[in-house]
């Protein structure tokens, strides 16, 4: 019989057990995986493409302080008590419906993302045929590898990440010796962009939009981590990526965009790195596609088992999962990269502050979590209520400040919103019953 953990539902419905935990380099290399896409390459492009290095490279500092702030904050909740974030978001302020809408608008958005990344792949797969393949035929071929992939869980990851993750450092290493050989980088780094002018606020919106969806979903890699009362796996997971992911690989995307004048990654990797970058550029696409794959049908499966209260197969929603992000991929989805970007940037920092806020200062539920987690059982579905009311309303109005208010950094702005809005309607509902009793 073949292990849960292998294939099947992967924990979809419980709490992670302490035995099927793994190691901090295993997740790492996971978390790095997701950092180091080609969207991530392509996202320094782009901001190289419009801003010069020191507004790019400032962008992305702003832009990683709140990815920072939200991965580690999420991600030890998810590996102290062993649940993915559509689980966690149940008794994190938002309900049972609440976590529901949670899980749909993280699979809307990471089935978005599959197919930003599947459209990159297709185009290496394409250029590999010497167009012969056709746009189609490739995306089409790439998503439904990637989807079989991914049926086998957790432990797939770790497999593609560890081949991937050197392999797209090598090449990387490689663009750059070529870059340094012919170009100076004193006239890189004062060079003029002649892409579209960005402001810091949309670099920076656009630098926490490329990475919330991930760093929403870091419960889904941390509630592996073997160290997850004290954190620090966490730490050393969410920061690391961070550095490596962020820093280092935007920082020479930016270079190479000066050297060369464009954004378009399969074009950097392969005019720098022929056929090695070409082998880069599809295992990148591939390490991070079954990230994105794996958790969109963990959020399926919640979201399902949270309206019909039936378990439904975690392989069928991956199979169905696949196929729409692949239809995505065909019909364009990589042409709206930017304005992609700054739009999870906006909608998705606020669920994150109230899931903080509540798990960290108002601790709701922490009583019952701390109880259950010692049985390794959930809390009862009782012990929540169908639909969090003042989560959704900060949610809502976060995200409609991040869209409206041009002033400061949008993301920051609708994550702050939610967070005090949320803080105070609570206190003021529980103020009010309080009273009520008294009298």
């Amino acid at each position: 019989m073949i292990n849960n953990s292998v294939i099947g539902n992967d924990y979809a419905f419980s709490r992670v057990p302490l035995t099927a935990r793994s190691s901090l380099l295993t997740v790492t290399l996971i978390r790095i995986g997701v950092t180091t896409a080609l969207a991530q390459f392509m996202l320094g492009a782009t901001l190289g493409h419009s801003m010069t290095f020191s507004q790019a490279m400032l962008a992305t500092f702003f832009g990683s302080l709140i990815v920072e702030f939200v991965g580690l904050g999420l991600g030890i909740a998810g590996a102290r008590e062993g649940l993915s974030t559509s689980l966690l978001a149940r008794w994190c302020g938002f309900g049972r419906f609440g976590s529901v809408l949670i899980g749909l608008a993280i699979a809307i958005s990471t089935l978005c993302w599959f197919g930003v990344q599947n459209s990159i792949l297709a185009k290496g797969l394409n250029y590999a045929s010497d167009g012969r393949l056709g746009f189609g035929w490739a995306s089409a071929i790439s998503g439904i590898s990637l989807t079989v992939l991914v049926i086998f869980g957790f432990r797939a990851l770790g497999w593609t990440a560890k081949l991937a993750v050197p392999l797209f450092f090598l090449v990387i290493g490689w663009i750059m010796v070529i870059l340094l050989q012919g170009h100076n980088v004193a006239d890189l780094v004062t060079s003029i962009p002649t892409g579209v002018p960005m402001t810091l606020g949309a670099g920076a919106t656009a630098v926490a939009g490329g990475v919330i969806v991930s760093t929403l979903i870091t419960p889904d890699i941390s509630r592996y981590c073997q160290n997850g009362r004290h954190g620090r796996h966490v730490f050393w997971m969410v920061t690391t990526s961070i550095v490596i992911g962020e820093f280092i690989v935007n920082g020479i995307a930016i270079l190479i965009a000066h050297a060369l004048d464009t954004d378009d990654v399969v074009s950097i990797m392969t005019k720098t790195a022929g056929w090695i970058g070409l082998l880069s550029v599809i295992l990148s696409a591939v390490k991070i596609n079954d990230v994105n794959l794996y958790s969109v049908s963990l959020a399926l499966t919640n979201v399902m088992e949270g309206m019909t209260g039936k378990k439904w197969s975690y392989i069928g929603f991956t199979l169905a999962a696949g196929i729409i992000g692949t239809v995505l991929s065909i019909i364009g989805i990589l042409d709206k990269f930017t304005d992609f970007l700054i739009l999870l940037g906006v909608v998705f920092p606020p669920i994150a502050g109230v899931m903080l806020v509540d798990y960290y200062i108002l601790r709701t539920n922490r009583q019952l979590l701390d109880t259950t987690r010692t049985k390794q059982i959930l809390p009862d579905e009782g012990s929540t209520p169908l639909i969090g009311w003042p989560a959704m309303i900060s949610w809502v109005l976060g995200g409609f400040i991040g869209f409206t208010i041009e002033w400061g950094i949008p993301s920051l702005n609708s994550l702050f919103v939610a967070s005090v809005v949320y803080l105070l309607t609570v206190r003021l509902v529980q103020s009010t019953r309080h009273n009520k009793k008294r009298v």
